[in-house]
């Protein structure tokens, strides 16, 4: 079971998710907009959110921003706009996943729980070692050379996934389907993420230390030294 908080302002498909979602052993809360979102998330923190980009005081993208300037709480964008840079958008301003109207509710619980596991990580301690990168999986924390890598959720998803298989070459399927949980997609969003994390990571593509790429083919994470 799990607190989820529904961010629609369609009454009829608020009323309908809520109770699709309780039948489903969830404790579900419900609003029909963007401030009124922030205050619930302020005062009960979630254990998740599922987000209309419609709203009626505030654009939810413009919403999506704002929460993840104060809260890690994983998000899961509901909306009908079905296109590729729409996607890419969402994702990138941290989204953790997405469902394009209309949905099964199979579906919805699908992505609810993949979120989920990956925001509570495992039961056990696990520390990944790769050179001067230490990633603790559980605590979701990152230091390079003892300095603390401050990472988004995807970014710190994407980057433990690769050290968990360094020296290996991942192909691109393998991130879709295990970071994004998708089988399919447009790998520009795993190229921005990666960008992204070789900035932080202090390296480029044309000068890579940790973030290799194998053209054609996927990525590797390998130890500098």
């Amino acid at each position: 079971m799990a607190k989820v908080l529904v961010v629609e302002d369609d009454v009829d498909v608020r009323t309908a998710l809520v109770h699709d979602l309780t039948e489903r052993r969830h404790s579900v809360r419900s609003v029909g907009a963007a401030w009124e979102a922030l205050r619930d998330i302020s005062d009960r923190p979630p254990d998740a959110v599922l987000l209309d980009l419609g709203l009626p005081d505030l654009d939810g993208f413009e919403l999506l921003k704002m929460l993840r300037a104060v809260s890690e709480v994983p998000v899961i964008v509901v909306t009908a706009r079905d296109d590729d840079q729409e996607v890419v958008r969402l994702l990138n301003a941290g989204a953790d996943d997405y469902v394009v109207k209309p949905f099964t509710i199979d579906q919805l619980e699908a992505r609810l729980g993949a979120v989920l596991r990956r925001a509570r990580g495992g039961g056990e301690s696990t520390v990944i070692e790769v050179g001067g990168l230490r990633i603790d999986v559980v605590r979701r924390e990152v230091k390079l050379d003892s300095r603390p890598i401050e990472l988004t959720r995807r970014e710190f998803d994407l980057l433990a996934f690769l050290a968990s298989r360094a020296g290996e070459v991942v192909p691109r399927a393998d991130l879709r389907s295990e970071v994004w949980q998708q089988p399919y997609g447009d790998d520009q969003t795993i190229d921005v993420h990666l960008s992204w994390l070789r900035r932080k990571l202090g390296e480029t593509a044309a000068a890579p230390r940790y973030l290799h790429t194998v053209r054609g083919v996927g990525f590797k994470l390998v130890d500098p030294t």
